[in-house]
């Protein structure tokens, strides 16, 4: 049974449509809005047509594919005739047509899930946002072993990630490309010249909106490499954590990010090393949002103490803490010197092997990969910040520490 065409190939922008001759994996990059998701779903309905029956839907996590490329705007569920579309079953995660095809749902955080079915067709959305990127193309390619031409496409907007470029320099691989005033008719009014007024030419504007895959800026303090490099197992016990807060100065709709970074630390002297353990981070948020936030985060890590800097809001800011969980213990920490001059020590850290991530945390990599260089993003670095306060907390302990002081 064929699904009815729509037109698409008549109105879409030529990066949404697959490319000609023999390939494997069909890389679109894209910026924010620039037409992703309904060029991956409109690719999964013709791979159907041409009869392709068993299909994985992999995205940075289960609720994303769900409500993104699924029962998103330009999701899979509200694609084509009424009388063609699938149904999706809850219970075993799967997408089943009219026709007999079958699409399985799977999330980035659970690779292993992805050893032992096997597919014709897989579509892969947000890459350069997975935990692992690399470990699960390398699950999932094995899997693409049914018919006589299993064939991958993947959506995302790019983060110079190692694994986003040994993607692009992979033989088989095809790359289409588009900005997010690409397809500014299918966008609301005003969001293109919004983003651009907040953005405009910045490695953050041409990444987000462009779609463009800028490597590290000069200037930078870190790099991806580094990053990369910092990646290390969760040791089995701490014998501190930390969970660090850079509250915003406002609570509105254009105020800056609440940032949450949770650190712990083991070992001693010139061996301790600290771990990132979590961003929480989020925003715009009122202050018994966030204050919520960090007193969830210190019970579920069993934390030790909460460092929060008051530069902003002062004493207040221990007494929104206070009203979330009145016996969080509460340490203020004030900057008295500039953000890069904070965070240089850190940034050593990292370079000497003394700070390692548990995780993978992308808002949290990309503000540190930008943070310092001159064409950074204009938004604070409320992520760094956070996470300059949780580990000079942990490791630094010299003169030239911030002031700190427990309440």
């Amino acid at each position: 049974m064929e699904i009815a065409s729509d037109g698409w190939e008549f109105w879409a922008h030529d990066a949404q449509l697959p490319p000609d001759g023999e390939w494997r994996v069909w890389l679109f990059m894209g910026g924010r809005g620039a037409g992703k998701t309904r060029a991956g779903a409109e690719w999964v309905r013709s791979r159907i047509t041409e009869g392709a029956r068993r299909i994985a839907l992999i995205a940075p996590a289960l609720n994303d594919a769900r409500e993104v490329m699924i029962d998103g705007e330009s999701g899979l569920a509200g694609l084509g005739p009424e009388a063609d579309r699938p149904s999706y079953e809850t219970s075993r995660r799967r997408l089943v047509w009219p026709c007999g095809a079958v699409a399985y749902v799977f999330s980035a955080e659970d690779r292993d899930s992805l050893r032992g079915p096997q597919f014709d067709t897989a579509w892969a959305d947000e890459f350069a946002a997975w935990p692992d990127p690399q470990g699960v193309l390398d699950t999932l390619r094995p899997a693409l072993r049914l018919g006589n031409d299993p064939r991958l496409m993947v959506t995302t907007t790019p983060r110079p990630i190692p694994a986003l470029k040994r993607l692009i320099a992979a033989d088989g691989t095809v790359v289409t490309h588009s900005a997010s005033a690409e397809n500014a008719a299918n966008l609301a009014p005003g969001f293109i010249a919004a983003m651009e007024a907040a953005y405009g030419a910045s490695r953050m504007g041409r990444q987000e909106l462009g779609g463009e895959l800028i490597e590290d800026p000069p200037g930078a303090l870190w790099t991806r490499d580094g990053v990369e490099a910092a990646f290390a197992a969760r040791p089995a016990d701490f014998d501190r954590i930390v969970v660090a807060v850079d509250p915003p100065a406002s609570a509105n709709a254009n105020s800056d990010e609440c940032g949450i970074v949770v650190a712990g630390a083991a070992g001693e002297g010139a061996a301790r090393t600290a771990f990132i353990l979590a961003d929480r981070s989020f925003g715009p948020a009122s202050p018994s949002a966030w204050a919520g936030v960090v007193a969830q985060a210190f019970e579920s890590f069993e934390a030790d103490a909460v460092i929060a800097e008051a530069n902003q809001g002062g004493d207040m800011v221990a007494s929104v803490l206070k009203a979330a969980a009145p016996d969080l213990p509460v340490t203020l920490v004030r900057a008295s010197r500039g953000k890069r001059t904070r965070a240089e020590p850190v940034a050593a850290l990292y370079t000497a092997g003394r700070v390692r991530h548990a995780g993978r945390f992308p808002a949290l990599e990309d503000q540190m990969c930008s943070f310092g260089a001159p064409d950074g993003p204009r938004t604070s670095p409320d992520r760094v910040d956070a996470l300059v306060w949780a580990v000079s907390s942990l490791l630094l302990k010299s003169a030239g520490t911030p002031r700190l002081r427990a309440l």
